[in-house]
């Protein structure tokens, strides 16, 4: 098994992190995941708000915590926006038709999708959002660093031209700690 690279980014603000999701949107094809992990707070919805604005998708972006699904056309490609928090067993993808939708000529970004990993597709990009400071003074916004990694053949080749595409955002990170799904 070939230990996946990782890549490195900070981002400032809110405004960076959904500038940064816009990055990514031109090298999205149909049937690519994005996976994002982090804490409550981390900058999920906002990346995906830059995802679907790089894509050109028309309605507001909010996190679909309470719908666990919400769909965004008008642009290049639709993009499905998952939302795993409230489930608490696999099979209540079923219900969501989470593994057809996955695979239904789509973009799709699903938070919280490390929650259920034998469900994870063969191939992703994996974006972990932290809070660099979470002690932050309220009103002061911490910056977040975003750890970027490909699973499966698609996702390797997808963040490796995010990468050398944004190469003043990523910088490339010694491999930490082995994925079980690659």
């Amino acid at each position: 098994m070939t230990a996946p690279q990782i890549w490195r980014t900070t981002c400032a603000c809110v405004d960076q992190t959904i500038a940064l999701g816009a990055t990514l949107a031109p090298l999205l094809q149909p049937n690519d995941v994005i996976l994002l992990v982090g804490d409550l707070g981390a900058g999920k919805t906002h990346f995906t708000k830059g995802v679907a604005s790089g894509l050109g998708c028309t309605g507001k972006v909010t996190s679909p915590t309470f719908n666990i699904m919400l769909e965004y056309d008008g642009g290049r490609l639709p993009l499905y926006h998952f939302d795993l928090y409230r489930l608490d067993d696999v099979w209540q993808l079923d219900d969501v038709d989470y593994f057809g939708l996955l695979e239904d000529g789509c973009v799709s970004v699903v938070e919280w999708g490390d929650k259920f990993p034998e469900a994870l597709p063969q191939s992703y990009l994996e974006l972990r959002l932290t809070v660099a400071y979470p002690d932050a003074p309220q009103g002061e916004e911490p910056p977040r660093t975003l750890y970027l990694r490909g699973y499966g053949e698609r996702g390797r080749e997808l963040a490796r031209a995010w990468a050398a595409a944004r190469p003043q955002d990523w910088k490339e990170e010694p491999e930490k700690e082995p994925h079980a799904t690659d």
